[in-house]
């Protein structure tokens, strides 16, 4: 497989410590994807998991040597900024640690654009005010990736490719479909307020790219379902990247997804 080298690659949504986590994916795909700015756009850590039942594994530990490595031999700047899982960051927030900061959030300047880089929990009443609820509905969303994972189990054996029963499953309940929406919208907003041109976050694993009100609206999706990334070229372009299981073998393949222009002509 052929390495690239993006001007911006971002990231979010890993929840390390919980059992639907592919951080050892998300290795492989950082190991053949480097870049000069990587955003870990909140939720790398799943904080709500590991003080449950989740645990720390070897594999998530990986995943952060890969990224100080990137620091180390490309000189990677990395901004990691809070999410909801991830919120025990608060205590030390801002933090900056030679070429890697952590923050709440962040403006990213590219060529003549401007992005609003958050999380995106911020417009989420129900995980900022009323947090018990939220962590009922991780207990439902964690039992639903558990049947995921075993049909794909049973895929696997049948020769099938992944399948995100989650991912299907979210997208037929109409008020899922409804938040979604209402959140892209608000998300643009807020960016429009900042003074900015765009917005990139993450939060709801849902990756997508679309013009919003005129503002440039960029999801990186998760590494839980979807094992996607946003990447950015050197002309500013922005596009989707998926890494996809195409074998019981484990041999896995990246696969460059919708530009720019394609997403904006399905929107």
């Amino acid at each position: 497989m052929q390495s690239l080298h993006y001007k911006t690659i971002v990231i979010s949504d890993v929840h390390l410590g919980s059992a639907g986590s592919k951080a050892r994916e998300l290795a492989r795909f950082l190991k053949q994807n480097t870049c000069d700015l990587l955003i870990l756009n909140g939720d790398i850590i799943d904080g709500w998991q590991l003080k449950r039942n989740g645990a720390w594994k070897r594999k998530h530990t990986r995943f952060f040597q890969r990224v100080l490595k990137m620091m180390d031999e490309y000189k990677t700047k990395v901004i990691y900024t809070r999410g909801n899982h991830d919120d025990f960051l608060d205590q030390v927030l801002p933090l900056k640690i030679g070429s890697l900061s952590i923050v709440r959030d962040y403006i990213y300047e590219s060529l003549d654009k401007k992005y609003y880089v958050v999380h995106g929990d911020i417009f989420d009443s129900v995980t900022s005010q009323m947090k018990w609820i939220a962590k009922l509905g991780d207990i439902g969303y964690t039992f639903l990736l558990w049947i995921n994972k075993m049909y794909n189990n049973y895929r696997v054996v049948r020769g099938l490719p992944y399948y995100s029963l989650s991912q299907k499953v979210k997208m037929k309940v109409k008020s899922a479909v409804s938040y979604i929406s209402d959140y892209e919208e608000k998300l643009s907003e807020l960016a429009k307020a900042k003074g900015c041109q765009g917005v990139i976050c993450g939060h709801i694993h849902h990756p997508e790219i679309r013009i919003i009100d005129g503002i440039e609206y960029l999801n990186s999706g998760d590494w839980v379902e979807s094992f996607s990334a946003l990447v950015e070229d050197w002309d500013g372009t922005w596009s989707i990247v998926y890494y996809h299981e195409s074998s019981i073998a484990d041999t896995k393949k990246v696969v460059s997804e919708a530009s720019y222009e394609n997403m904006k002509a399905v929107s």
